[in-house]
């Protein structure tokens, strides 16, 4: 099992920071605190996987905000205000969104959308991604620590770390489900209309 981390670990939490968020960098930060994983290692791929992305979904944002689809979501009176925002304080949008929960995607692409400069978003977007990636990888390292200490210096307490890395995963996996769950049933219940009143 350590073995397949070590190999596979790094590609892991570079595409979770990419696409899932924080957990991944959690994880990473036990890794870490157990030797599994080098902890530099662990911040350059979180800051590279979220870097990255976020950036492409900023430029699919700059290429399409002409679009019909775009154009009408910006007359929504909730993306309509988050432009404001995002245009009045870009700097510090561009920094927090990642500790947004529920903007993650979307907000790369509404800066994209919005009149921020190209390079003042990816010079903002590295920055972000460094102290997003580090705040979450230290976290879990020092979760790590703690069990550490709780549980002594043997082999033991890398496998209870281990496995608080393994629960940790599958809650995120169950509310990742859930949520997919209920979105699916609301998308539904939108498309099929109120029930006709006789």
């Amino acid at each position: 099992m350590e073995e397949f981390l070590r190999q596979y670990g790094p590609i892991g939490i570079f595409l979770g920071a990419g696409f899932e968020g924080q957990t991944a960098l959690i994880v990473g930060g036990l890794l870490a605190r157990q030797h599994i994983l080098n902890l530099w290692l662990v911040l350059a791929c979180a800051t590279a996987g979220s870097g990255i992305v976020d950036h492409m979904l900023f430029v699919a944002g700059r290429s399409f905000r002409t679009h019909r689809w775009v154009v009408r979501a910006t007359q929504q009176a909730a993306f309509a205000r988050a432009l404001k925002f995002i245009e009045r304080y870009p700097i510090s949008y561009i920094l927090a969104f990642r500790f947004i929960f529920g903007l993650r995607v979307a907000s790369p692409i509404a800066v994209g959308v919005s009149q921020v400069p190209t390079w003042r978003f990816a010079l903002l977007n590295i920055l972000g991604a460094v102290i997003w990636a580090s705040a979450f990888t230290f976290a879990g390292f020092i979760f790590g620590e703690a069990v550490h200490n709780l549980l002594g210096h043997g082999h033991h307490a890398g496998r209870w770390t281990l496995l608080a890395a393994g629960v940790i995963i599958l809650v995120v996996a169950a509310v990742w489900a859930v949520r997919y769950l209920l979105g699916r049933r609301k998308a539904r219940a939108a498309v099929s209309g109120p029930p006709d009143i006789a």
